[in-house]
């Protein structure tokens, strides 16, 4: 008996181990087959003959000389200026999480903290607004942005993307600013703290997991939206993901599907990056994402 309760936990072990191992493959695939295909000419990755000419490179050995070639990326960076719209994102990205974070963190904190009824009705009227599809409300922006000359500028699309943003913004901190005590805010005050201080100094630090989370979910809707940054900035303010469709719309132009390729890995690497790095800020964000009462 003592034999088979040993073997059973060993043998679920090594499934759930294996489990994960092939799942991980399987979701890890079409990233590490994209990054081996950008460093292949486009008769290897997109061969309609042999799939297999995209692992060896023979096309590629044929034009370059060897079985991998950064061409891809040169003419992405380079000759393309992917690295303009790179700035650009950076730019949108940072803004957008910090006017988010900021105007999120204060309004959250007051609504939670707040016990008057219009309270729930601001949340309802953001939760409207969130759950219309950005399209919409940008059209209702385009005349207003031509007529006083503010189409195709970075700080446009900053303002809309904020906009887009906030009510989900407020939602989620709202919801973290509420498993904290107000114990602690009365205990701040008590101890000399005005009612900011006692914001900056005690609650912000016990539910930085929650602004981590928030936050990167603000940069997550700046750095992969299309549809604001692509009505609203011109070809020159370009951002990364807008920038990608331009060269998949122009495919009769030989190489120009292999800058695709190269640019979106360079866009989806530095996501992981930064969700390796923000992990454990992340899981404790959404499990717990404050202290509770």
């Amino acid at each position: 008996m003592s034999t088979i309760g040993q073997r059973q936990p060993i043998a679920l072990r090594v499934f759930a181990i294996t489990f994960l191992v092939f799942w991980m493959v399987i979701a890890a695939f079409p990233f590490l087959w994209t990054l081996w295909g950008s460093f292949k000419v486009e008769g290897d990755f997109f061969s309609k003959a042999n799939w297999a000419n995209a692992v060896f490179g023979v096309m590629t050995t044929a034009e370059t000389g060897a079985a991998l070639t950064g061409d891809g990326y040169h003419g992405a960076w380079v000759q393309e200026e992917f690295w303009r719209a790179t700035f650009n994102t950076t730019l949108v990205c940072l803004f957008v999480v910090t006017i988010s974070l900021t105007l999120g963190t204060l309004g959250g904190y007051a609504l939670s903290r707040s016990t008057e009824r219009y309270t729930f009705w601001l949340l309802i009227i953001a939760l409207i607004f969130r759950a219309m599809p950005p399209i919409t409300l940008v059209s209702g922006y385009l005349p207003v942005f031509f007529e006083w000359n503010l189409w195709g500028h970075l700080p446009t699309a900053i303002i809309v993307l904020v906009a887009i943003n906030q009510p989900f913004t407020l939602w989620m901190l709202t919801s973290f600013f509420k498993n904290i005590p107000q114990d602690l805010d009365e205990s701040a005050m008590v101890d000399g703290c005005t009612r900011f201080q006692a914001f900056r100094r005690v609650i912000i630090p016990v539910m930085w997991p929650g602004v981590i989370t928030t936050g990167l979910f603000s940069f997550l809707l700046a750095y992969n939206d299309f549809a604001v940054t692509a009505m609203i900035l011109s070809k020159e303010n370009q951002t990364m993901v807008p920038k990608i469709a331009s060269f998949l719309g122009t495919t009769q132009t030989k190489g120009n599907v292999m800058f695709a390729v190269a640019a979106v890995v360079s866009a989806t690497a530095p996501l992981f990056i930064l969700i390796m790095f923000f992990q454990r800020q992340i899981v404790s964000g959404l499990t717990a994402g404050a202290v509770k009462g």
